[in-house]
């Protein structure tokens, strides 16, 4: 249960976030904090200085639908459903066919900058006379040039084509050149104004502009149950973008007026072609009529109406009704048959024959449709053969109804023509002369009659070709907000001031998130809870006393390890036998200084009138030697562990002159066994005659992991510290001496933490009332 609450107990330290202590180790480096923030708003600045003004331009247009007034009520009417369908309408605002109109109509091929100093602001046009000698679609390279306007002239040049030209004077006409463009200061006023500055005529394949202008236009729905569709273009110049989404909306309507017109316009050239070949005929009937009546010496017959009349009347009517219904339909079928590309054919003609004018109609329509899809898109689409199928399907049904209406024309002009022999019999009397001079009349009066409906239809179409409705009604104009949307100096200065906190923070957060090393206490105690922590050492600069040679010092140093030598008290065992006590100083790897705690804390104990003995007992790594200035090779503890008469009292040397009862005892010659030599019963000798002779017997032993030379000896020992070295120890490290720890490999151990405040990211302060920095501590 102990065991348990214990690895409850870890498992929260180790959870637990000090949350003022992660703001302190942060808040160490608030100068970097204070220069990113800094840099990070002298960007924001300039970038909001120097970047181009974007500004946003749109409008707004009502879409009309082109069958308003001309429907029943519907459905769709009763609930206020457009018939538009606002995507196509859409899709074809921003069709390349219509952005290559806009581009030619403004010549937006040419484009027109001024260089600044920082950045290159576009313009609407060049403040000066520009004439451009190049034809728009006879450009098929991008290509720029500069116009440096000096005192004495002007200096064009194209870096990409190696042109570099001076004029002597403020127009390019006084000399022969090659370039696409003239340009005249000449009548200028402000010609001043203009000296020193550098201006840019860039010219681009009108394809690539439209391109780049169909990826600019946004064109969207105001609202789900609207007909309305907003406009809209970002461009640094405000006229520029203006004239681009207005001329966009010409453009359009243009185009749904010219669909609209362009059935009139069929009928029209149909009749006017009709007009040549009726006059033709009509000049003929008229003709043939006089030389009739001249042979026959014909000038007023009178027509015996007594027999007959009525069914002879209405007979001739009904013959003169069909013989211009023939007349019509032959004269449209053989339109249809001359018309082999599919296109329009003329509508409401006089055709008294429901069905094939309806065909015409939906005929007109499927061409316009085809016609629409092939403009947008390739001929092997799927909707633009379907569309040229549909064409087909019904000029086949309208030759098809064409030949019956015919057929059935036909042999209603025969019955007819029956009844009239039966008519003619009633007749007899009336002489032949007078039968073919009614012939030529009737003959004629078709003719006229045909010739008069038609000049009817060519009227009619007339007038729907003048008055077509547009197809758009222009909601708003062309608009430019006066803020401009880019760049917008809030966000910017709201992200440079995130970022500029974010990039130190992130920064270091790496840096502590990667970092694997000890700093302080808080790092032991959370993975070791059970083990305690006697002593902090701080970190001493390299150029300050770091040895505790003065008993009577008041330093840093010194102070702390006072703490340390009382604290070694707390946890040695109470014994009333008199003898001495052994401290084992001792840590993981090299280098984190148990060498130095071991002098300075036998120092400690030894300034307090204690009778110390220090052994260096780490026989492979002897460092004690080099710190009271004797040589490598003085006798030491290995002599004495390998030669059984060599006697331990003879190798004690005194170190230090201000510590009368400190002696030394040095590691000696470096021995090849030196586990064997630990182990064969001598160490454990010295150990037991020193404590009759020292209150304390420190002992600094060779690190834990590398070798086994501290654990062969370590029961001799009544407490065991620790070292372990901030900014220099890794973590996992401690999971090894805990488990010495409680496998009793090592006995009474106690940490002891080196070098504290060597790292202020970690926001631990252990000031004794003294400024102190790092040291390197061996």
């Amino acid at each position: 249960m102990e065991d348990l609450h214990t690895n409850r107990y870890a498992m929260e330290e180790e959870d637990h976030l000090d949350l003022k202590q992660e703001i302190r180790r942060y808040l160490r480096f608030w100068p970097w904090f204070v220069l990113s923030l800094v840099i990070a708003l002298i960007g924001a600045y300039m970038y909001v200085r120097f970047a181009p003004r974007v500004y946003q331009t749109y409008s707004k247009i009502k879409i009309l639908d082109k069958s308003d007034g001309l429907e029943l009520p519907t459905a769709a009417f009763i609930f206020k459903r457009s018939n538009i369908n606002l995507e196509n309408e859409t899709e074809i605002l921003t069709s390349y066919i219509m952005m290559d109109r806009v581009v030619r109509r403004l010549n937006l091929n040419t484009s027109f900058y001024e260089e600044g100093t920082i950045r290159i602001s576009q313009q609407e046009g060049l403040p000066f006379e520009f004439t451009q000698l190049v034809h728009p679609d006879s450009i098929i390279s991008s290509s720029s040039y500069k116009i440096k306007v000096t005192e004495k002239g002007l200096d064009i040049s194209n870096e990409k084509d190696g042109i570099n030209m001076s004029f002597n004077t403020h127009t390019t006409t006084s000399k022969t050149h090659e370039l696409p463009f003239e340009v005249d200061l000449g009548l200028l006023n402000k010609k001043s104004e203009l000296i020193g500055r550098t201006f840019i005529v860039s010219f681009r394949p009108i394809e690539n502009v439209a391109l780049g202008l169909k990826s600019r236009i946004s064109v969207e729905p105001i609202g789900k149950q609207s007909d309305l569709l907003k406009i809209s273009i970002k461009g640094e110049s405000k006229a520029l973008s203006e004239d681009i989404v207005n001329t966009l909306m010409a453009v359009f309507d243009e185009d749904g007026i010219n669909d609209r017109q362009l059935i009139s316009k069929r009928t029209l050239d149909f009749i006017d072609d009709r007009f040549v070949f009726l006059a033709q005929e009509l000049d003929s009937i008229e003709v043939g009529r006089q030389d009739f009546k001249q042979r026959n010496n014909l000038v007023d017959i009178k027509v015996d109406a007594t027999l007959g009349l009525e069914q002879r009347t209405k007979s001739e009517e009904e013959a003169f009704q069909i013989e211009q219904q023939l007349a019509l339909s032959r004269l449209l079928k053989q339109s249809l048959t001359e018309n082999g590309e599919s296109g329009l054919l003329p509508a409401n003609i006089g055709i008294n024959n429901g069905g094939i004018n309806e065909l015409i109609a939906n005929y007109n329509a499927a061409v316009l449709n085809r016609d629409k899809f092939l403009n947008s898109g390739g001929t092997n689409n799927p909707i633009v053969q379907q569309a040229v199928a549909e064409v087909a399907d019904l000029k086949a049904n309208i030759n098809r109804s064409l030949a019956n209406y015919v057929n059935q024309l036909e042999a209603s002009s025969q019955q007819l023509e029956t009844r009239n022999d039966r008519f003619s019999g009633k007749v007899a009397q009336i002489p032949e002369k007078e039968k073919l001079l009614r012939a030529i009349d009737r003959q004629q009066k078709i003719k006229e009659s045909l010739y008069l409906l038609l000049l009817q239809k060519r009227e009619e179409a007339a007038i729907n070709l003048a008055i077509t409705e547009p197809s758009i009604k222009i909601v708003e104009h062309a608009l430019t907000g006066n803020s401009p949307i880019s760049p917008k100096s809030r966000v910017i200065y709201l992200g440079a001031l995130v970022g500029g906190l974010l990039v130190p923070f992130g920064i270091l957060y790496l840096i502590f998130l990667l970092d694997s090393k000890l700093h302080s206490k808080e790092d032991i105690t959370k993975i070791n809870p059970r083990i305690p922590v006697i002593g902090e050492i701080p970190d001493i600069k390299k150029d300050k006393e770091f040895i505790f040679e003065d008993p009577n010092a008041r330093s840093i140093l010194a102070e702390s390890f006072r703490i340390l030598s009382s604290n070694v008290d707390y946890i040695l065992p109470v014994s009333n036998d008199g003898k001495g006590k052994v401290i084992y100083c001792t840590s993981t790897i090299k280098g984190e200084g148990k060498t130095y705690v071991s002098i300075n804390l036998s120092l400690a104990l030894s300034s307090i009138n204690k009778k110390v003995l220090l052994i260096g007992a780490d026989l492979r790594n002897p460092q004690i030697h080099a710190h009271i200035h004797e040589g490598k090779d003085t006798p030491g503890l290995a002599n004495y562990l390998h030669d059984t008469n060599f006697e331990w009292r003879d190798a004690l040397v005194s170190g230090f002159d201000k510590h009368p009862n400190h002696r030394i005892m040095l590691s000696g010659t470096i021995p090849p066994n030196p586990a064997h030599l630990l182990t064969n019963g001598r160490f454990t000798k010295l150990i037991e005659e020193a404590k009759e002779e020292y209150d304390y017997i420190i002992v600094d032993t060779a690190p834990t992991i590398l070798v086994t030379d501290t654990m062969l000896i370590s029961q001799l020992a009544d407490a065991t510290v620790y070292i372990a070295r901030a900014d220099f120890t890794e973590k996992n490290l401690l999971k090894f001496s805990k488990d010495l720890s409680e496998s009793g490999k090592l006995k009474n151990m106690a940490y002891v933490i080196n070098s504290v405040g060597a790292s202020k990211s970690y926001g631990y302060s252990y000031n004794y009332g003294y400024n102190y920095g790092y040291g390197n501590n061996g």
